[in-house]
């Protein structure tokens, strides 16, 4: 059997299952290639079980466990070097490598047209915002729109009744009349002789 250390990161399943293979083939060797019978098949003595379900912790020894540092993955080696590479080359920059580039000015200065036009802007909203009232002249109102005389209000009154008279008809208001026929149509007779004539 191999003797196992436990570590603080290790997982159970990595200790456990070498262990389970290294059994399943020392089983498997041992093994002939036949399966055997049940009656070949070593028995379990009862008083055995009986240990086994009545097994004290106490009887076990203590042993101490070694704590080993975890060498580290091969990325983190490699993000290691890569950082450290660019603190390098930052710290030990060459500027005498570098071009020199003439600069190129991308946001100029306004020319006069755009600096008036502003200007103006400027003064309207400050004369807006600082009106001098006394500056103003005084000025009398004229009515330019009169009140209608007392006739057009009078002939404007019925008219309107007029219209209201139309729109709001009550048909029940009506008395029924008989018709007269004062123009009744010529017979016959009377054709005929318009005809010859």
């Amino acid at each position: 059997m191999h003797k196992y250390n436990l570590e603080q990161r290790t997982p159970l399943a990595g200790i456990l299952l070498p262990m389970i293979a290294d059994f399943a083939r020392s089983l498997t060797m041992a093994c002939s290639v036949d399966a055997p019978s049940l009656k070949d098949l070593p028995k379990v003595a009862t008083d055995l079980k009986s240990q086994l379900e009545g097994f004290n912790q106490s009887c076990l020894r203590d042993v101490d466990t070694n704590e080993k540092i975890v060498l580290p993955s091969a990325e983190d080696v490699a993000a290691e070097k890569t950082q450290k590479s660019l603190f390098d080359g930052i710290e030990k920059f060459d500027a005498t490598r570098l071009k020199h580039t003439e600069t190129q000015e991308k946001n100029p200065l306004p020319d006069k047209d755009v600096v008036a036009a502003e200007k103006q802007h400027q003064n309207l909203l400050d004369g807006v915002e600082h009106f001098d009232k006394s500056q103003m002249k005084h000025t009398t109102t004229e009515e330019k729109n009169p009140l209608p005389p007392i006739e057009a209000i009078e002939a404007e009154k019925e008219k309107n009744k007029f219209l209201n008279g139309i729109e709001n008809f009550d048909p029940t208001k009506l008395k029924h009349t008989e018709t007269c026929e004062k123009n009744p149509l010529p017979t016959k007779d009377v054709i005929e002789q318009e005809k010859t004539a």
